[in-house]
């Protein structure tokens, strides 16, 4: 009998054991590589969303802290603060291009949806916007929505269907080319209709800014901070503080998992403790058989190796697909709203796959080196006597 046959007897001598054993290497390593590769995705999408606002500077309400930045990336609800004499003193100020946002939320089919009012023509010029379908706004204060192109196969809308927001019923203007960022999940209307339907007076949420020369992006801040009292990030800062949040986040979350790694290392050590008290006989046998005390001991190891091989590339699977399937069903706030992108899911990422195989060999491993030992320290008349 080969080493590998006898390895793959002995661990599955007793199935129950083997099975449960096995469960709690795969569960936790599913945890871990979950997290993982959300955490890996929210990242990308941050840097997708950050590079699709199209500013090197965002103006915000005074006071506003890390949380509005992401809210500014996700498209979620903000404070309406910012008044239009103070977006008309920000797009004063020489060497930039100014638009203001009006961020808000409604509802279709009992979904929630993402609402931005904007000024069409400089909106459209700011992100070199596409229409695919139907036709852009007419005028500024136009009574019509444009769809992203996501939002409007969601809800199957187009050019002349009608969507209402807010209790007010509006035409479907046109629909956007994709645009693989949060654009493509937004109903965008007219700045004055958006503020005359969710009552925001002369109001906006934030205004991106794009400066021609940026080299002069820091005298550009300073420059707008003496001219309106308001907060001033640039795009790198924004990206910065977002991802140290996600960041922390998601080491929280692996640490948990570590925690469920853990335990299943200990449920290795009682399986092969248990498995060496069980054995002594056959030790015993192996040893008057010319086995050295370092072939028993790499038995040992091998049988735990194997358990970590093969929960490590089920939980690794598991992980993965769990990850893909659950991101677009997962409840959407400020942070796991970017999971769901334009509905692209997780990507599966074989480096995390392979490297969550190997931490779980090596767990595995480290576990079994006390039990390996234990076993190959029997004295042959002790191992071979027992009953």
């Amino acid at each position: 009998m080969t080493l590998t046959k006898l390895v793959v007897k002995n661990i599955t001598r007793r199935p129950g054991r083997f099975v449960f054993t096995l469960l709690g290497i795969v569960i936790g390593i599913a945890s871990f590589v979950t997290f993982l590769s959300l955490g890996g995705n929210l990242k990308r999408e941050i840097h997708r969303e950050s590079a699709a606002l199209g500013a090197n500077l965002v103006v915000t309400p005074k006071g506003s802290c890390a949380y509005e930045q992401v809210s500014i990336l996700t498209g979620e609800q903000l404070p309406t603060t910012i008044t239009m004499d103070e977006v008309a003193k920000i797009r004063a100020v020489k060497g930039i291009f100014a638009v203001p946002f009006l961020t808000e939320k409604t509802a279709i089919t009992n979904r929630p949806v993402a609402v931005a009012g904007i000024l069409p023509g400089e909106m459209k010029k700011f992100k070199a916007w596409e229409i695919t379908e139907g036709d852009y706004f007419s005028g500024e204060n136009e009574p019509g929505v444009v769809l992203g192109s996501v939002a409007s196969s969601q809800f199957s809308l187009k050019p002349g269907s009608f969507v209402t927001v807010r209790g007010e019923r509006l035409p479907v203007k046109g629909v956007l080319k994709e645009t693989g960022g949060r654009d493509d999940v937004t109903i965008f209307l007219p700045l004055s209709v958006a503020q005359r339907i969710y009552k925001a007076g002369g109001h906006v949420s934030f205004v991106a800014v794009r400066v021609s020369d940026v080299a002069l992006i820091d005298d550009t801040i300073e420059k707008i901070k003496e001219t309106v009292s308001l907060g001033v990030v640039s795009d790198k800062q924004m990206l910065k503080s977002v991802l140290s949040i996600v960041g922390t986040v998601n080491i929280t979350l692996q640490l948990i998992a570590a925690v469920a790694i853990l335990a299943a290392a200990f449920g290795i050590v009682n399986t092969m403790m248990t498995a060496t008290y069980e054995r002594k006989r056959e030790i015993g046998i192996l040893q008057a058989m010319g086995a050295k005390q370092q072939t028993i001991f790499g038995i040992f190891v091998l049988e735990s190796g194997f358990y970590g091989f093969l929960g490590g590339l089920a939980g690794a699977v598991a992980g993965m697909l769990f990850s893909t399937l659950a991101s677009p069903y997962i409840n959407q706030n400020a942070f796991t709203t970017f999971l769901k992108g334009s509905g692209t899911g997780a990507v599966i990422d074989l480096r995390v796959m392979a490297g969550s195989v190997l931490f779980a060999v090596l767990v595995a491993v480290l576990a079994g080196l006390y039990p390996a030992w234990r076993a190959a320290r029997l004295s042959p008349v002790e191992a071979i006597s027992y009953e």
